[in-house]
């Protein structure tokens, strides 16, 4: 009990986002960590992993022995990152392909291509300092968080359903406590745009759709979850937030302790329950702040809307 009281004043406090807050729920995990070959025989694909967050989430699955598939946009970086990952895990089974996520026919070509796949984890994020839109016409984060990522879990429902253990993971980010659902204006076309309000909002939209996507693809058998890193220090937040990463540098966590959760959630058995927003291995509320939670049915009307979008 004074543990599971210590790990929500370190949540609500924030503090549990840093490298404290790892150390110290770290010390109740020894008995909770996968089996070392827990994911052997096993296809993971990870988008958006050239570095940071996703080379660390893409070695963590290496080392329980998935074979790991590096979703980049830049194969060259990918093939960066693929070396890094053999360094660390030198008997790893891993490859790159490349998929630009925020552009639908590029998705559509990628999926066409893997018949195979086990565990998804959406990685890919962008956080642009103005508004731009994708080659199909949608506002950048918008496209990248959540429409493509979509698309490319629906086309590879199949090869998820095959699985029987399918999960798809969504890298989240504890700064969508800030924001409410934005589901009449999800594309971000009113008000003055802020990257880092377009980056939050759409990550409001991951947590939000993730029960409903598990109750959506719970036929299939396929499992979805959500969880965010805390505060890790990667190039992405070197390059979009570097006054942020100045002021928190020394609580900053590693990205390997960030990737923890997702490679958790990839991995642990039997499965966590499914629809759930995860941070440090523990299920989080998906709500902090008064006036956050959405109106009922508006989940469920932002999915109708995405779906439309992406032609589903």
């Amino acid at each position: 009990m004074p543990e599971l009281l210590l790990d929500t004043v370190l949540d609500r406090a924030v503090v549990g986002y840093s490298r404290l807050g790892y150390a110290v729920r770290r010390r109740t995990w020894a008995a909770d960590d996968p089996a070392p070959d827990a994911l052997r025989g096993r296809v993971a694909l990870v988008t958006g992993e050239s570095s940071g967050l996703g080379e660390a989430t893409a070695t963590g699955l290496a080392r329980l022995g998935a074979e790991v598939v590096l979703v980049v946009r830049d194969l060259g970086r990918g093939e960066q990152a693929l070396a890094r990952v053999r360094a660390q895990v030198p008997a790893a089974k891993v490859r790159t392909a490349r998929c630009d996520v925020s552009d639908f026919a590029s998705v559509r070509e990628f999926a066409a291509r893997e018949s195979r796949v086990d565990v998804l984890v959406h990685n890919a994020g962008v956080l642009p300092p103005e508004r731009r839109e994708s080659v199909d016409g949608h506002e950048i984060t918008f496209a990248t968080h959540v429409l493509g990522p979509l698309l490319l879990t629906e086309l590879l429902r199949p090869a998820l359903r095959a699985a029987e253990d399918g999960r798809v993971i969504f890298v989240s980010s504890g700064g969508m406590y800030t924001q409410r659902l934005a589901v009449d204006d999800a594309e971000y076309r009113t008000g003055t745009y802020r990257g880092a309000t377009a980056y939050a909002r759409t990550k409001r939209m991951q947590v939000e759709l993730t029960p409903v996507l598990a109750e959506r693809w719970r036929p299939d058998g396929i499992a979805v979850h959500s969880t965010h890193p805390g505060w890790a220090d990667t190039p992405g937040l070197a390059d979009s937030l570097p006054a942020f990463r100045r002021l928190v540098g020394p609580a900053l966590r590693t990205a390997a302790e960030g990737a923890d959760t997702a490679v958790w959630l990839a991995a642990t058995r039997p499965g966590p329950p499914p629809g759930r927003f995860w941070h440090d291995r523990r299920a989080r509320p998906a709500h902090l702040l008064p006036g956050t939670r959405p109106p009922a049915g508006d989940p469920e009307r932002l999915l109708r809307d995405c779906l439309a979008a992406v032609g589903r």
